[in-house]
Formats: C-alpha cells, sequence, structure tokens
C-alpha cells in the first residue's frame, strides 16, 4: 500500500510539473514576437539602469574618497612639524627675559636642527649650488656679476635664496647670482 502512495505522490508531482510547463509555454506562445522583444528590451532597460546606478555610486565614492584623501595628505608633516613649534614658543617665551645673546643663538640653532632634520626625513634636501656651474634645471639667476676669479664665470658666485629637492624632485629653484 505504501508502494502505492508514493507512486501516485510521483505521479501528482510529475503532472504538476508538466502542468507548469505546459502553463509556461502556453503563455509564451501566446505572446506576439513583438511582446517577447518588448519585454526583453525591458529586462535589458532595468539591467542597464541598474548597472548606471552603481557605476555612478562608485564614481561619487571614488571622488569622495579622493577628497578625503587631498584634506588629510599633509597631516602627517604638521603632526610632525608641531613639536618645533613647540621649541619655538618655548624660545620666544624664553627670551622675554634671557639677556645673554648666545644662548639665544644657540636656541635658534637648535630648533632650526630640529626642523630640518624633520624635513629631511620626509624628503627634503637642499641643493648645493655655490660654485657649481650656472643650470637652468636647478637655478634661477637674479643678476649677474662680474667673476671675481676666472673660474668662477659662468658659476654661481651667490646664493640669494636656496633651492630644495623633494624626492629628488626640483621643489624651489635656488635663487642665484651668477659671474660673468
Amino acid at each position: 500500500m505504501k508502494d502505492e502512495q508514493t507512486t501516485e505522490q510521483q505521479n501528482e508531482e510529475n503532472n504538476e510539473g508538466q502542468a507548469t510547463n505546459v502553463e509556461e509555454t502556453t503563455e509564451d506562445q501566446k505572446m506576439s514576437p513583438e511582446e517577447k522583444l518588448g519585454a526583453e528590451v525591458a529586462e535589458l532597460k532595468d539591467k542597464y539602469a541598474r548597472l548606471y546606478a552603481e557605476f555612478d555610486n562608485f564614481r561619487k565614492r571614488t571622488s569622495r574618497e579622493r577628497v578625503e584623501l587631498i584634506k588629510s595628505a599633509g597631516s602627517d608633516v604638521i603632526s610632525e612639524m608641531l613639536p618645533v613649534l613647540d621649541d619655538f614658543d618655548r624660545a620666544i617665551k624664553a627670551n622675554e627675559t634671557n639677556e645673554d645673546i648666545n644662548a639665544v643663538k644657540e636656541g635658534f640653532t637648535l630648533i632650526r636642527t630640529k626642523l630640518n632634520h624633520t624635513l629631511e626625513g620626509k624628503g627634503l634636501k637642499p641643493m648645493n649650488s655655490m660654485e657649481q656651474p650656472f643650470d637652468t634645471e636647478y637655478h634661477e639667476a637674479i643678476t649677474n656679476i662680474p667673476a671675481p676669479t676666472e673660474e668662477l664665470k659662468g658659476k654661481v658666485v651667490d646664493v640669494v635664496t636656496t633651492g630644495y629637492f623633494l624626492n629628488e624632485n626640483v621643489l624651489r629653484y635656488a635663487q642665484v647670482v651668477v659671474g660673468q
């Protein structure tokens, strides 16, 4: 008896599955080719709209992340410069009552050394321009003067403003006086 019941259940399930397939087939047969194409176009438009929205969200998110990165790019350098700023504040406060000029000079030299060390740690290097041949890739000529000696012709005689490299690229050109 159990065998007859399971067989009957299987037959009923098969009949239901066939009925569903028949309904789908008859539904597809009832639709004209234009309707089929219209349904396919609607489905493709929906996929396109979803894909476009997803891409637009990606573009906006990437733009926001780029803006955040630009805003916070200098924060690490600034945070490393704060101790130097604190040293300047302490030096100014100490110099209000200090009469010893040598102590003031030494304090400012120490602060400059600390600042220089911090900037060098970030890739900043000063240019050595004095008595080097004038090169427009690194130097900006402020003026020309008669060379004090024959070997200084066409070379840098004086550095008005020091030039700097940042990670081997010119950050600021050195402003120099060139001998003629």
